[in-house]
């Protein structure tokens, strides 16, 4: 039997409140009836009789059955309330890590919508838009009154109750198409306005701004455009379901006349049957004005299947053993997300415990792809990677980070205090742990000379610090929790002379404690300081050498260069 996914999950925990809210729904459109009912009581007998009493006793009662209608329905909305916040517990977490991997895996593939759906899926589903689903059911209730009044009136609603609802069907067949089309024209172009925003200097610098905002606005307009073809079908079938609501309340009215005036019902039943038709019609009409959201909503529902589907759940891993920092790659090859071009083949070498190694080559040579396999990012698509003879893959995530400090050659940091993206927001970091991590960095003194020192707030991707600051942060969070495995990709690449010397005291305090330490660099100044060195170029290993025994082939310094560029 196959496994339940996260949604399915979730959507057994909202059925669990469903069932409760289809009985309310009942109750609650049985009391619907106290309206006609009393104006049927009123126009009949309280008004035939002029008897006071009477009409204080039923509007007495008419009030008490209201009260309990309003409770009904506080209670209703409010377990609907329940069931999405229900609905988010469940689904939350997994669609984060999915999203999280599919970002890996594909970061073109618009992954971060996949949040926004659920938001959307959980808004429709706790909202008004499913509470007129849920009383479209009990119109036949209505119907039936009406039919008892006079089969003529009965008619006369279910005629009109027909005709909105085959509306409805006409709005569904003639926007279905627009709104997918908007909906992936809107993801294309906020996907193209979120990655272009994130060069928002280089646009400015470089005049860019024109051209740019002509391509997105060229996106933006497929969405507008079909946005804008949807909307003109449901305006116009809004306008024709309000034409034929208006028209029903005057022919019931004209038929209740008529049937009052040859004296086959009374005055009474044809106010009654025209406030009775009016609620057979009112959940059908928020119906056909939610279809919008309710076709929103099951796309989103729909995309969130195929993630899930397409992203089964992690099998859980055992903890192993700290590592003590062996890595080993075997054959590792890997394709450019989304291509069959491949990026790596074949790598492979064997980096013992407390070993630094300088990973050098041209660019474009895999450097940065190899170093993001060597912490656990993305799978290769064949060939292994071991850290104590373990695969990545097998190892827990949570223990694998712990374990792991990584530089990646962009730096990015989160919205947060300075401590706070240090100590990888871990809730009990200790204040001990992250001073150590940014003095082992050399950023302690820059931290200290902030506004508020460790305290300051860094903005969204760390934009109120330099390029160097960021860096030096980013090498402390890489080194914070004493992890056995630390890569570095350019980790000298904005630094100044200062930050220079203090990498280089920071390499040297790692090896003296036994660490494990990858060095991405174009740099020579840095080969120095590793024991192996990887040299790749077109995504293969040309040399895998001690540092050492490589700089010692060397006649003359300025070669040292040639080598950490790949050219030797």
């Amino acid at each position: 039997m196959q496994s339940q996914t996260p949604l399915s999950k979730a959507y057994g925990k909202y059925r669990a409140i469903f069932g409760a809210t289809i009985v309310f729904s009942f109750f609650v459109n049985l009391l619907m009836f106290v309206g006609p009912l009393y104006m049927l009581q009123i126009y009949d007998r309280v008004l035939a009789s002029r008897n006071e009493l009477t009409l204080v006793v039923l509007t007495g009662i008419a009030v008490a059955l209201l009260f309990a209608y309003g409770l009904l329905e506080f209670v209703r909305s409010r377990m609907l309330v329940r069931a999405g916040l229900q609905f988010d517990d469940v689904i939350s977490r997994p669609l984060f890590d999915r999203v999280a991997r599919m970002q890996i895996n594909n970061p073109n593939g618009g992954a971060r919508s996949a949040l926004a759906d659920a938001d959307k899926v959980r808004s429709f589903i706790t909202g008004q838009g499913v509470l007129a689903f849920f009383d479209v059911p009990w119109t036949p209730l209505f119907l039936a009154l009406c039919f008892a009044f006079h089969p003529l009136l009965g008619w006369v609603a279910t005629g009109g109750t027909v005709i909105i609802f085959i509306l409805a069907l006409l709005n569904e067949f003639l926007t279905r198409a627009s709104l997918k089309k908007a909906n992936v024209e809107g993801q294309q172009a906020a996907e193209f306005a979120g990655s272009t925003m994130q060069n928002a200097e280089v646009i400015r610098a470089m005049g860019m701004q024109d051209a740019l905002a002509q391509r997105w606005g060229h996106k933006r307009n497929g969405m507008l455009i079909a946005q804008a073809g949807a909307s003109d079908w449901a305006g116009a079938i809004m306008a024709s379901s309000k034409f034929v609501r208006m028209t029903l309340q005057v022919a019931i009215l004209g038929a209740g006349a008529y049937l009052a005036i040859i004296q086959q019902i009374s005055p009474g039943i044809m106010i009654a049957a025209s406030i009775v038709m009016g609620r057979a019609l009112a959940p059908v009409e928020q119906a056909v004005g939610q279809w919008k959201e309710f076709i929103g909503a099951r796309q989103s529902n729909a995309r969130l299947k195929a993630l899930f589907a397409s992203l089964p759940e992690e099998d859980a891993r055992i903890y192993q053993e700290p590592p003590k920092g062996h890595l080993k790659a075997e054959g590792v090859t890997t394709v450019i997300p989304g291509t069959r071009d491949t990026v790596l083949r074949s790598v492979s070498f064997d980096l013992p415990a407390g070993m630094t190694m300088a990973l050098i080559g041209p660019s474009g040579s895999g450097k940065t792809t190899l170093a993001r396999h060597l912490v656990g990012v993305g799978d290769p698509i064949s060939g292994a990677i071991r850290l104590d003879g373990v695969e990545l893959s097998h190892w827990d995530r949570n223990q694998l980070g712990k374990c792991v400090g990584y530089l990646p050659q962009d730096v990015k940091l989160f919205s947060g205090t300075v401590a706070e993206n240090i100590s990888r927001f871990i809730d009990d970091a200790t204040d001990d742990d992250i001073i150590e991590a940014a003095k082992l960095a050399g950023a302690h003194e820059m931290i200290s000379g902030l506004g508020n020192g460790y305290a300051t707030q860094i903005g969204d991707g760390g934009g109120r610090l330099s390029g160097g600051q960021r860096q030096r942060v980013g090498l402390a969070r890489a080194l914070y929790g004493n992890p056995s495995l630390i890569v570095l990709d350019e980790p000298n690449s904005n630094l100044d002379s200062e930050g220079e010397e203090a990498l280089a005291r920071c390499l040297a305090h790692l090896k003296q404690k036994g660490k494990t330490v990858v060095i991405a660099t174009h740099k020579a100044n840095i080969l120095g300081r590793t024991d192996r060195t990887l040299i790749l170029k077109d995504g293969t290993v040309q040399r895998y050498v001690a540092t050492a025994e490589l700089l010692q082939t060397q006649q003359k310094q300025s070669n040292v260069a040639q080598i950490a560029q790949g050219q030797s």
